[in-house]
């Protein structure tokens, strides 16, 4: 079905009156957003453009995605992109083992009206709408969250999928005409930037980069997000992965591996950082062997130290 309706202006976003009001609105979501991020979030929402966001892995681009549509209570759709991802399946294809089965009804039944098969055979109900069709899909009553995650792990070619998708939110079906948003979606690109995204793409989005959190706002995070743990154990926590990050490291850990540790620690019954426990979880925070094998014994036990005088 083709329709050339101009998209409306999307469900939720226009009832944030400023910045600080989304700010409040992400805090009670339980995700702490310095004001730079907070102001690129808003003018996604008001503005309707896409949202470019990159960063190390593990800072929290992902979770922006999941915030959005809890706080405004609509759809996610999430598009995980992957080496040889094709517009089979990020945009759509045909039901293939259903046409057929209606081709053999049809032989059967005797009705063979070619035209009439034919517009039969490429209706909607044969259309396999994936993730990019379905956040432009008419029939929504509201603009979904659409969240692309990882486009730089996927092939260029995708990138030329997106133009039409992010310049018009529209998408192009031959059998069919062009599909419209009746709503503009809310889309999220995250990248680790693992390589360069085009510039034609990058132009259609607003951007913003994610860097490691400070030691007050990673703080702030775990507090928020793992309020189960000890001021001090917390302190302590922080004051780790803060210097383990200045070590030379295949892969630094992000905000995810934080909260993950302290968990974990929390699970071992951990009152104060020893050299032993750090050994024994390094694993939860690191997920290279070389990382580990660097980081455990003398680098374990100076980091360990300067923790437990942090939270002293």
């Amino acid at each position: 079905m083709s329709t050339t309706e101009a998209p409306t202006a999307p469900v939720g976003p226009a009832s944030f009156a400023s910045v600080d009001e989304l700010e409040a609105g992400l805090r009670a979501q339980r995700y702490v957003a310095d004001r730079g991020l907070a102001t690129t979030l808003f003018l996604t929402l008001r503005l309707q453009k896409p949202l470019l966001l990159e960063g190390e892995a593990g800072v929290g681009k992902t979770e922006i995605a999941k915030v959005l549509s809890s706080l405004l209570d609509t759809p996610l759709i999430r598009l995980q992109c992957y080496e040889g991802l094709d517009a089979a399946s990020a945009i759509y294809e045909w039901d293939y083992p259903r046409q057929m089965l209606y081709l053999r009804t049809i032989e059967a039944t005797g009705a063979m009206d070619r035209e009439a098969v034919r517009h039969d055979l490429f209706g909607e109900e044969f259309l396999l709408k994936r993730p990019l069709l379905q956040a432009i899909d008419a029939a929504r009553d509201r603009a979904p969250v659409l969240l692309i995650d990882e486009v730089d792990r996927a092939d260029q070619e995708l990138e030329a999928f997106l133009l039409e998708l992010l310049s018009d939110f529209q998408v192009t079906v031959p059998e069919l005409g062009t599909m419209s948003a009746r709503h503009v979606p809310i889309v999220i690109l995250t990248s680790n930037r693992t390589r360069e995204i085009h510039d034609a793409l990058k132009r259609r989005c607003l951007y913003h980069w994610i860097d490691f959190p400070t030691f007050e706002k990673e703080h702030r995070i775990l507090a928020v997000r793992a309020p189960e743990v000890s001021q001090r154990l917390a302190m302590q926590i922080v004051s780790f992965t803060q210097a383990l990050r200045e070590v030379d490291l295949f892969k630094p850990p992000g905000m995810a591996e934080t909260l993950d540790w302290a968990r974990a620690l929390l699970a071992l019954g951990t009152v104060d950082l020893s050299e032993q426990v750090v050994d024994d979880s390094l694993g939860v925070i690191l997920k290279y062997q070389e990382d580990v094998d660097n980081v455990r014994g003398d680098v374990a036990r100076n980091l360990v130290s300067r923790a437990l005088m942090a939270g002293a």
